[in-house]
């Protein structure tokens, strides 16, 4: 699955909002005599923007980018203490200098992460921080439509299996995995009441994510486009019905969850 990063900026403030919001709650220094982190890591970067912000902040630190998608990373910023990975963030493993790991909106795409925590919870150093963040909005229209849609025509057999219902857990889930792992640590979900500008920005929006492996799917069954546009189609459609414009714009709630902690 292709990404395109020029979409996938089409809300950059909106997107940026849940992550600025995360760090925000990871606090450094931390009392033990280190003024910053000796190595931050951002798993699944995107396009690095936000990266470079970690390397703003702690300009003493080694910060590092490490994502999947060779087109995030083709035009990523540049700073003294900024480096990018390309990697799938499942075969990543912490060193034992990672101060402080971040990774938004990125394991949603890892349906092993709830397995993969533990594991890299359990080998990050002691006083060391781990932030997340997941969207939870899989049962919201936006998605539910994108299924239901995807399960009633000619394109059903193409997405079937593709689009996962409930790829991520609840706050308590992620307080229990990082509790039991030996940090201390907080969890909490919070709506965006996104104002999106244009014509359908909801279909906008998840053309940049969510909708990505339902358009690799049916351009991969039919390669002349013609199963893709008739599935976007209808499933535009239900999104407008879904979300009305209003004078002001379209309100587009989106739920994310967060989880933080420093290991004891």
């Amino acid at each position: 699955m292709r990404w395109d990063p020029d979409r996938y900026a089409a809300f950059a403030d909106d997107r940026a909002r849940p992550f600025h919001d995360l760090v925000a709650q990871v606090a450094w220094p931390v009392g033990d005599g280190r003024e910053a982190p000796r190595r931050v890591v951002d798993l699944g970067c995107g396009p690095g923007t936000l990266t470079a912000t970690l390397a703003a902040r702690w300009r003493s630190s080694t910060v590092v980018g490490i994502d999947s998608s060779a087109e995030m990373l083709a035009s990523v910023p540049a700073a003294p203490n900024l480096a990018f990975e390309l990697g799938a963030i499942e075969d990543w493993t912490p060193g034992p200098t990672d101060d402080v790991v971040v990774t938004n909106a990125a394991l949603q795409w890892v349906p092993s992460h709830v397995s993969l925590l533990p594991r890299w919870l359990g080998a990050m150093p002691s006083g060391s921080w781990f932030a997340m963040q997941v969207p939870g909005n899989f049962g919201s229209p936006s998605h539910a439509l994108m299924r239901s849609v995807g399960a009633s025509g000619p394109w059903a057999s193409a997405l079937d299996g593709v689009l996962r219902e409930d790829p991520v857990l609840d706050p308590a889930g992620y307080l229990g995995i990082m509790l039991d792992a030996g940090f201390d640590a907080r969890a909490w979900e919070t709506t965006y009441a996104q104002l999106l500008p244009g014509a359908n920005p909801v279909l906008s929006w998840v053309r940049g994510t969510g909708l990505r492996p339902a358009l690799a799917a049916l351009d991969a069954a039919d390669p002349s486009g013609a199963l893709t546009a008739a599935y976007t189609e209808r499933y535009a459609a239900a999104l407008r019905e879904a979300y009305p414009a209003s004078a002001h714009g379209t309100v587009y709630p989106f739920r994310r969850v967060f989880a933080v902690g420093r290991k004891r």
